[in-house]
């Protein structure tokens, strides 16, 4: 069996693992996690690895180096989906690294090496993106533990529920690391655009979140006439625009993904609109400068309306650069795959990279995606650059070990 064969197929049976048959869903502290934590540490056996659970829930699988007890590689990424995923964000790069640990398995190196499939990089159950990885990073919050799923669960009752100490998930934290790799979907279609099956990350975007309310007063919709409204959805939604026409010519990705208008009745003027703004930029600074003349816009539609605005932020996360050293690296795994030319883009998508940035180096792989499809049943990779993926992320380790 080839080696893409033999990675797509454990991608097929990760995926089989789901909450609701015939999509997938596979979230943080569920019967699948338990499943898929399973599936993954016996195949990390399989690699010769020493398999284990993390007092956060990832899986992990070890060897070491030339001599006991070396700060490792780390190979990962994550097992989480969003709701009705596609089959390869996330898995495909586990399941890459286990390949990786195994073909390597006889190697001298000069640092252990380890694998982890990250049991929450999506934040679907409980609303906190990345939480694996923040405990492995030694950034977990104990407030974390009061945050609730769409049942009205506590991380800290689903945690005792899986069998995990939620007193206990500081000592997750790992400051014994030599590095990070992580292996991924570009979930963009700048590859496939150019005709490479793989790319050099050089950097992942900053983001922002914000949760924006725009209060008006809801009236009856026949009896008020224009110039008495005070129209909270007219407001938004022209905030909405200028929010993609201040990305567009920023070039920043500014998207509005939620909007909900209440009363929500067809014959009441809304009196109040709540909606989401994701900002995303490879540098902070185009970031941040398109978020204050976003706020700016939106505040003068508001004053023209006779509106109020009110703004949460709800996430902040600055961009990080990759290693040179791994950059480096993976570039020339991309050469030994037998690719000619090395793309190098930043990732407008976060990565659990990005949080292991906080204690040690990191480098990535980027792997052509169809259409750049992520998030979705659509999401699909070609068999050749699966192998050619496989090839590359061996030789990178390698070149790390060499150098």
């Amino acid at each position: 069996m080839s080696r893409a064969a033999r990675i797509l197929g454990r991608c097929d049976e990760l995926a089989a693992i789901t909450a609701v048959p015939g999509r997938i869903d596979r979230f943080h502290l569920t019967p699948e996690h338990r499943q898929a934590n399973d599936l993954v540490t016996g195949w990390l056996a399989e690699a010769g690895l020493r398999a284990w659970t993390d007092p956060a829930g990832n899986v992990f699988g070890r060897r070491e180096g030339r001599e006991p007890g070396l700060p490792a590689l780390l190979l990962a990424s994550h097992l989480d989906t969003v709701p009705d995923a596609g089959r390869y964000d996330g898995p495909l790069g586990v399941v890459l690294a286990i390949e990786v640990a195994e073909r390597l398995r006889d190697e001298d190196l000069p640092f252990a090496l380890e694998v982890a499939g990250f049991s929450d990089e999506e934040g679907s159950r409980f609303g906190t993106a990345m939480l694996g990885s923040k405990a492995v990073a030694g950034l977990w919050k104990e407030d974390y533990l009061d945050s609730t799923d769409a049942d009205g669960v506590t991380l800290r009752e689903a945690m005792a529920a899986f069998g995990l100490d939620p007193g206990g998930v500081a000592t997750a934290a790992r400051r014994d690391l030599a590095g990070y790799l992580e292996a991924h979907i570009e979930q963009g279609p700048e590859l496939e655009a150019a005709g490479h099956a793989l790319g050099v990350v050089s950097s992942i975007c900053g983001a922002r979140r914000f949760g924006l309310t725009v209060l008006g007063e809801a009236r009856h919709a026949g009896g008020t006439p224009y110039r008495r409204r005070r129209d909270a959805l007219t407001g938004a939604s022209q905030a909405v625009l200028d929010v993609e026409r201040i990305g567009r010519q920023r070039g920043v990705i500014a998207t509005v993904g939620q909007l909900q208008a209440y009363p929500g009745v067809t014959n009441v003027i809304p009196g109040r609109v709540e909606f989401s703004l994701d900002l995303r930029a490879e540098l902070d600074s185009d970031r941040d400068a398109a978020w204050s003349e976003i706020r700016s816009a939106i505040e003068r539609i508001c004053d023209d309306r006779k509106l109020d605005l009110v703004v949460r932020e709800l996430h902040s996360a600055p961009s990080v650069a990759c290693a040179a050293h791994l950059r480096d690296a993976v570039a020339s795994g991309i050469t030994a795959a037998g690719q000619a030319t090395i793309p190098v883009l930043y990732s407008r998508a976060g990565h659990d990279a990005m949080v292991l940035a906080a204690v040690t180096e990191v480098g990535m792989l980027f792997i052509r995606c169809h259409d750049g499809i992520s998030h979705h049943p659509a999401e699909s990779v070609l068999a050749e650059d699966v192998e050619a993926a496989a090839v590359a992320f061996e030789a990178s380790v390698r070149a790390v070990a060499s150098a």
